[in-house]
């Protein structure tokens, strides 16, 4: 009994676009998002590739790239599991910034360590900063200690993988087809366990939005294929 794994990491942000820090800020799809949101729909389609369940963060850019996918494949009607472990890794003050700005302001080499690196997280949010996660009514249920402030890509991780041991591995396991539409760091930690990359080797991976990635498991969860279903490709990162 195979279960099958599909990442999908959202189209384009308006703040992608504009080449701003988004992390947990809940920013839309861009028209060029949404077009390649829809482009993903017919990429599954067209391989037959219909999810039996689907799986997005608390973010609206990673909800509504799922939404689009399944109604462009007329395949709107099952669940689909919303949880904040699937947020993108949270840029903590550089979020709602310019990515070449802050690039100037660090220098490459430390702009680099964090944006790419795997331990270092961005300068984190003051007390009384409007951008911290309490002050959103979305995450009022949640402990306030489970909040970051900011995270490397290892905290990211560490929430990202804690769900998908609890929810998304447990669909695998029973044969399902999972969808999951998240963020370019919250996929990311799933890709490095799952091809089992290193620290060096999560620094070169980078998820294009709007394209389809397959995993192929056995019962066990032993990875048997990896592929690309936009393109020919198949094989590892």
């Amino acid at each position: 009994m195979e279960g099958t794994l599909i990442l999908l990491r959202h189209g384009q942000s308006l703040y992608n676009k504009e080449n701003l820090f988004t992390g947990w800020t809940d920013i839309d799809l861009s028209e060029k998002g949404k077009e390649e949101a829809k482009r993903a729909g017919e990429i599954l389609r067209r391989a037959a590739l219909y999810p039996d369940i689907c799986f997005t963060s608390w973010l609206k850019r990673s909800i509504h790239t799922a939404q689009i996918a399944l109604r462009e494949m007329e395949w709107e009607h099952i669940d689909t599991i919303k949880s904040w472990k699937l947020n993108e890794r949270h840029y903590g003050a550089w979020q709602q910034h310019n990515k070449e700005a802050i690039r100037k302001e660090v220098g490459e080499e430390r702009f680099v360590a964090i944006r790419r690196g795997y331990d270092t997280p961005p300068p984190p949010l003051p007390d009384g900063d409007p951008r911290l996660p309490q002050n959103d009514p979305k995450y009022a249920g949640l402990d306030p200690s489970l909040l970051p402030r900011s995270e490397s890509l290892k905290q990211t991780r560490r929430r990202t993988l804690n769900y998908f041991a609890e929810a998304i591995a447990p669909q695998l396991a029973r044969g399902k087809r999972v969808l999951v539409s998240a963020h370019g760091n919250s996929l990311r930690a799933l890709v490095m366990s799952i091809e089992r990359l290193t620290p060096s080797q999560i620094v070169k991976v980078e998820i294009p939005t709007g394209e389809p990635i397959l995993y192929r498991f056995d019962e066990t969860l032993h990875l048997l294929q990896k592929s690309l279903p936009g393109t020919t490709a198949s094989g590892g990162s």
